[in-house]
């Protein structure tokens, strides 16, 4: 072991360079994975939103370890997923300096959380977007073939490389108090330019469901933007020592920010400035469980396993904490994902295939934990609490007996007793 003088490794890492706020807090996808014509038209990326985490048992499977076939406990995360409805279709074409969009088609009718995203002030504005547009792409106009909707989709098969469906979220369907849709462009992988044209105008308006785009032991890639701390300083920003306790002027700094020559502040050195906010991707996150959504006043079964058949959903008792509780389609991950709760995460078909052999093992869960996620909670469901507890005092009614008048016997004796106060003593004269 070398001494600090002679050898010093540099605290944090200069790859994830700039640390500054992201510009949107949803996470953007900038590269898609590589195309294959000889495979089916396909969906590439989804949005979902982070619920919270919990953690699950299963058996794991993997030869020449020790805990080859034990059972382990493995943290989750549940990101809500309700359907996406496709709205639009964006055709690109190769050029010298990258990709370039040759145009556009727009469904005819989008919802009003769609249309949000297109203002500023929603209740001061007319509401008016895409009005013009959907009379304009079906009239026919005198010397041309078809309507603008038809030549375009033709123009599309005939130059583009590229096909990107534009979908936006329904973010009505979870307990957000935003009403304005996330929005984003989804490419097609798979088939011709005219299959993948014809793939996405048959999708336009319909609701697009995660489970045709992920399945359980798939690996996805998880975009999106970190928690944000702020404006902090080189110890927490960096994880730089903190310097000797009698230092003058303070000692959570960095001692030397530099040499005389050059006579500036190399972009090397720590230094304060904005901590969490950055737009981050974590690649091969293991898919666990695709779950359905579940009917309102129906019980649903989205926690159950072949092992632990209790029926119960995937909501811990009391909802997942500061996010409520998940009623529509979700997805289960391996580990954590970066944002705090009901931050939009962009998920993404992983850019590299699948070789090694805990990204092709399969999952099989045993039991997944749905007790109370404040605090200690030692029950999994209300029926098991129930039993355990019995009747809580809280919870107890009280027993109401009938009298041989046929009134409750406690409405009478309360009467009996009002009467008695209200009357005057009598006295002997």
């Amino acid at each position: 072991m070398s001494h600090s003088k002679f050898e010093h490794p540099r605290h944090g890492s200069l790859g994830f360079l700039p640390r500054k706020r992201a510009a949107r807090s949803r996470g953007k996808v900038k590269s898609f994975p590589k195309d294959n014509a000889s495979s089916k038209p396909h969906l590439t990326a989804f949005i979902g939103y982070k619920a919270g985490m919990t953690h699950i048992v299963r058996d794991l499977d993997k030869p020449g370890s020790r805990m080859n076939k034990k059972e382990i406990v493995e943290a989750v995360t549940i990101i809500e997923t309700p359907p996406m409805v496709v709205v639009g279709l964006v055709g690109y074409i190769e050029t010298p300096h990258g990709l370039r969009s040759l145009t556009t088609v727009w469904a005819q009718h989008l919802s009003d959380e769609c249309l949000r995203r297109f203002y500023k002030n929603w209740y001061r504005s007319k509401a008016k977007a895409f009005s013009k547009y959907k009379k304009n792409s079906l009239a026919e106009v005198k010397g041309r073939k078809g309507n603008y909707l038809t030549r375009e989709l033709e123009r599309m098969k005939k130059y583009c490389s590229v096909i990107r469906v534009i979908a936006h979220t329904q973010i009505r369907k979870i307990g957000l108090r935003q009403k304005k849709s996330h929005i984003m462009e989804i490419q097609i992988n798979g088939g011709s330019a005219a299959d993948k044209v014809n793939f996405g105008y048959s999708l336009f308006e319909k609701p697009v469901s995660i489970d045709t785009v992920f399945e359980q032991n798939d690996l996805t890639d998880v975009i999106g933007v970190t928690r944000g701390h702020g404006y902090t300083g080189v110890v927490s920003r960096w994880g730089v020592t903190r310097l000797p306790r009698k230092t003058h002027r303070g000692l959570r700094k960095v001692a030397c920010i530099g040499a005389w020559h050059p006579a500036k502040v190399q972009f090397t050195v720590a230094r304060a400035g904005q901590d969490g906010y950055h737009h981050r991707t974590e690649i091969n996150k293991k898919i666990y469980r695709v779950g359905k959504a579940t009917t309102k006043g129906a019980k649903s079964n989205t926690g159950a396993t072949e092992f632990d058949i209790t029926q119960k959903s995937i909501n811990p008792m009391g909802g997942f904490p500061h996010y409520g509780e998940v009623h529509e389609d979700f997805i289960m991950i391996k580990g954590c994902c970066m944002g705090p709760k009901k931050r939009v995460i962009t998920l993404r078909k992983s850019l590299f295939e699948s070789t090694k052999r805990w990204q092709l093992e399969k999952i099989n869960l045993k039991f997944i934990d749905t007790s109370s996620k404040f605090g200690h909670g030692r029950f999994q469901t209300a029926d098991e609490k129930h039993k355990f507890l019995g009747t809580l005092k809280r919870n107890a009614v009280a027993p109401v007996s009938t009298s041989t008048s046929g009134a409750p016997a406690s409405a009478s004796s309360n009467t009996a007793a009002a009467g008695a106060s209200t009357d005057a003593p009598v006295t002997a004269q």
